[in-house]
């Protein structure tokens, strides 16, 4: 059962890269937009299609936070992407209050040289829709005083921009990647947290958060794209993406569980991840404890049912969660998620074994996994070849 719970930034990329369907309809949008651009007159873009995309993205935003707020459930991951969405409306709003006073120009934005206070407002903006990632991997961290230590370099490159004669425009306008690069710096910990504590990572692993990221990376970077070149398309590709951003973000958001909500778990035990590498020394089962544990285990089969966690073992061993979380990695040498999918995948192989006419599907479902999906995964990362190969060759 000794397994390592290391897990690098590489094996993230390797299990989350196949996006396939995410990637193809955001494509899909960018591609359609950017073919209608085509086929539209280039003045009617600031009086007519701008406005008439903002007042989309204005009531996209502020009806999606109405959303988010009324079904917080007290979950302060989802206040802040409300807010955030406020912060975007709001912006949309002034454009459009300041457009039906005063017509502007705004499309081909490329005519333009990027100002200080413009890239200042998008730096802003950026920072914002950075809080809901940074609240669903490190709850509780982000506070004012965290918050104004994100946002004080920002002030100080707009600060030497004005006081020395060399043009800072543009390290200020990539300040908002390297804040989104701290960010996936976070998640190899997350993951290990959701380990340490689940059975199965369903909508709480960090898939959906590197979406999130990718979105928001083609946000700024079209945007800053835009800004230093002429055309009108890009800007209208632009609208039409953030439209899709917020929809999708908000869909995702509603329906996707907070793991430190979960059984009681507070805030403060996102600081308790441990990323210590070091396999341990001692053997599997060198304590009686660890002994009650296997036995448990191979007697009661806890991990046939897909929400099994590790307050579950409080059963055999009357622990805190913490406690519980330490012991299974030093007795077992793998996270609790890695030490359950051992008991589900040799649970699969035994049911390949004695009745080779089941569906994979079946199979899957009787061993515990979630759906057939992820014992692929599991058993593919554990056996090095898929279920139906290994039945093939066993």
């Amino acid at each position: 059962m000794k397994a390592s719970f290391n897990i690098s930034i590489s094996e993230l990329w390797k299990e989350y890269k196949a996006e396939s369907l995410f990637f193809v309809v955001q494509a899909a949008v960018v591609a359609l937009s950017t073919w209608l651009a085509l086929y539209i007159p280039e003045n009617m873009f600031d009086n007519v299609i701008t406005p008439v995309l903002n007042a989309c993205t204005f009531t996209v935003a502020f009806t999606g936070a109405w959303i988010l707020l009324r079904h917080s459930n007290g979950m302060r991951v989802r206040r802040y992407f409300a807010y955030a969405l406020i912060t975007w409306g709001v912006g949309d709003l002034v454009y459009l209050i300041c457009w039906s006073v005063a017509p502007m120009q705004v499309m081909n934005m490329g005519a333009y040289e990027l100002s200080v206070h413009e890239l200042l407002l998008g730096n802003l903006l950026g920072w914002v829709m950075l809080l809901y990632p940074t609240e669903a991997l490190r709850p509780g961290w982000l506070t004012w005083k965290t918050a104004l230590w994100q946002l004080l370099p920002m002030c100080c490159l707009v600060a030497l921009d004005y006081l020395v004669p060399v043009n800072l425009s543009a390290v200020i306008a990539l300040y908002p990647y390297v804040l989104l690069a701290l960010l996936f710096t976070h998640m190899r910990n997350y993951r290990i947290w959701c380990e340490d504590n689940y059975s199965t990572l369903d909508d709480i692993d960090v898939r959906w958060l590197i979406r999130y990221c990718i979105m928001l990376f083609l946000v700024g970077f079209n945007y800053v794209y835009m800004c230093y070149s002429h055309g009108h398309t890009r800007g209208f590709t632009q609208q039409w993406f953030i439209v899709f951003m917020m929809i999708y973000s908000i869909e995702q958001i509603l329906f996707r569980k907070d793991p430190w909500k979960m059984n009681g778990l507070s805030n403060s035990n996102s600081k308790e991840v441990n990323t210590n590498n070091t396999k341990p020394n001692i053997e599997p089962v060198a304590t009686d404890k660890a002994k009650e544990v296997l036995q448990w285990m191979q007697e009661a089969k806890p991990y046939l049912n897909p929400e099994f966690q590790l307050m579950d073992l409080w059963q055999v061993l009357p622990m805190n969660r913490t406690y519980l979380s330490h012991f299974i990695r030093d007795e077992f040498g793998c996270t609790f998620y890695q030490f359950v999918n051992k008991y589900r995948i040799e649970e699969a192989k035994r049911l390949m074994t004695e009745q080779p006419e089941m569906k994979m599907a079946d199979i899957a479902a009787q061993s515990g996994f979630s759906s057939q999906s992820v014992f692929t995964q599991a058993f593919s990362k554990e056996t090095g070849m898929s279920p139906r190969e290994w039945s093939k060759n066993k």
